[in-house]
């Protein structure tokens, strides 16, 4: 005999996770944070590029304006412009430059051009001269790109000089690169603060919504405490938000004890009320022997077996339905085989039983007592000398009891049969015929379920699934 314990297995239940009210809450809360920080990202990056480019483009119109004050117009035509207009323009590729043409069907005409420009000219608006000129004397802004390639913001100014009968074209630009760079600049920055704050909102919510939901998670475990036999009421002090809810589960698992009671109260009254008739028939019938007497005592006994089944029976049901019921699955494990080896002693019979030291059955100890009790004597009653019997978790909440013997087995068109009531199989062998069905019809009060097999041992193999209680 073996009473060595398996490593208890993983049940696959923690804490009561967070339901998909949390969740949607957290994403809702997320999602509008979200967009809130893209539109505001948006919003400030565009602002501030069209502010620092609009304070650019008005030093780039002081340029044109004072060219085109600081322009004179000689007797026979000349354009001549002003000596000095930034000192930057002097410099070759400066990224300062400033041109006067004229327009002609060709296009632009250049007249005089900044030493910046050296050999280059400047480009006129893309749009062409039409806008410049339909906006005589206001400045009309565009890109443009300088003689080493770097992109300009430049400006065009179109006016009529008192000596001239054509317009001139004022034109400046200057490299626009350092605005681009802070609007870039800016744009990181805000984007990483944005982010930093982004993401303390969301853990802020996160906070908000564990905190604020903890009483439920609270509830929820204590709910599975009672759940799994570890309570019998919801104990702790609630918040007055939770307090009516809390109040309400304890008045319903009080109630369903009293109906547990009442029922219990019946069936004990039943059972005593059917068998003390029972009890005076087979007395009568050892008094008077005979063909009668024989036939009554008989019946008699088949009616208290079947009294006492199903009054077992509800008994059982009634206890299936009560939370907070557990039995340690080990030392009934222990106690059967001792028990069952010596009954058998006259067969040598060894009961070969493992049970994880962890290992709860979730309901009442006669119970199991009774399942577990059925298969093993069944098996020790059929086998050649070896009963193995292993209790295992099988997954979240559930157990598996495998029993196996070395017997004759049973084919599989009788299988059936043998979980009938009052079936038997073997009228030379001792019982009632009610083993397994007992065994069937608890484990089916329990949820569970009863199936049998061939062993592995040569013998039957019968498994039974049963709910298990958390450790």
């Amino acid at each position: 005999m073996s009473g060595e314990a398996q490593a208890p297995a993983e049940n696959g239940r923690g804490r009561p996770r967070e339901g998909s009210l949390v969740r949607r809450l957290i994403a809702l809360a997320a999602g509008w944070i979200l967009v809130a920080l893209i539109l505001t990202g948006a919003v400030l990056t565009t602002f501030f590029k069209q502010a620092a480019l609009s304070r650019f483009q008005d030093g780039v119109a002081e340029i044109a304006e004072g060219l085109l004050a600081g322009t004179t117009v000689s007797a026979d035509g000349k354009v001549a412009a002003p000596d000095l207009i930034d000192a930057r323009s002097l410099r070759t590729y400066s990224g300062t430059y400033w041109q006067i043409a004229e327009p002609t069907p060709a296009g632009i005409h250049p007249l005089s051009r900044s030493r910046s420009l050296w050999d280059a000219d400047l480009d006129g608006p893309p749009k062409g001269l039409e806008q410049a000129i339909a906006r005589l004397g206001k400045p009309v802004f565009y890109d443009a790109v300088g003689p080493d390639g770097r992109p300009l913001r430049a400006v065009a100014i179109v006016a009529l000089l008192p000596e001239r009968t054509e317009p001139l074209i004022f034109m400046a630009a200057q490299d626009r690169t350092p605005v681009d760079q802070d609007a870039r600049r800016f744009a990181t920055l805000t984007w990483i603060a944005l982010l930093l704050l982004g993401g303390g909102l969301v853990a802020a919510v996160l906070l908000q919504v564990r905190v604020g939901l903890s009483p439920l998670f609270d509830l929820g475990r204590a709910i599975a405490q009672v759940r799994q036999g570890k309570a019998q009421r919801l104990t702790g002090v609630w918040p007055r938000e939770i307090s009516p809810l809390a109040g309400e589960l304890n008045a319903l698992l009080d109630h369903n004890q009293e109906v547990v009671e009442r029922q219990r109260t019946h069936v004990g009254n039943l059972a005593h009320a059917l068998k003390t008739p029972i009890s005076v028939m087979l007395a009568e019938t050892e008094r008077h022997p005979g063909e009668l007497a024989e036939v009554v005592s008989r019946q008699a006994a088949a009616m208290r077996g079947h009294v006492d089944h199903h009054l077992r029976r509800a008994r059982a049901a009634a206890r299936a339905q009560t939370a907070g019921e557990r039995t340690l699955i080990e030392p009934v494990m222990d106690e059967l085989a001792v028990t069952l080896e010596r009954v058998f002693q006259d067969k040598g019979v060894v009961i070969d039983w493992r049970a994880p030291e962890d290992l709860w059955f979730r309901g009442e100890r006669q119970d199991f007592l009774e399942i577990a009790g059925n298969i093993m004597e069944n098996a020790g009653k059929w086998c050649r000398g070896r009963v193995r019997a292993d209790a295992t978790p099988s997954g979240p909440g559930r157990l598996t009891l495998t029993v196996e013997d070395d017997g004759p087995g049973l084919p599989a068109d009788r299988r059936d049969q043998a979980l009938k009531r009052g079936a038997r199989l073997d009228e030379s062998a001792p019982g009632s015929g009610l083993g397994l069905s007992i065994v069937d019809e608890l484990v089916r009060a329990y949820g569970g379920r009863l199936t049998l097999g061939d062993a592995s041992m040569g013998g039957l193999k019968v498994v039974v699934e049963l709910p298990a209680a958390e450790t």
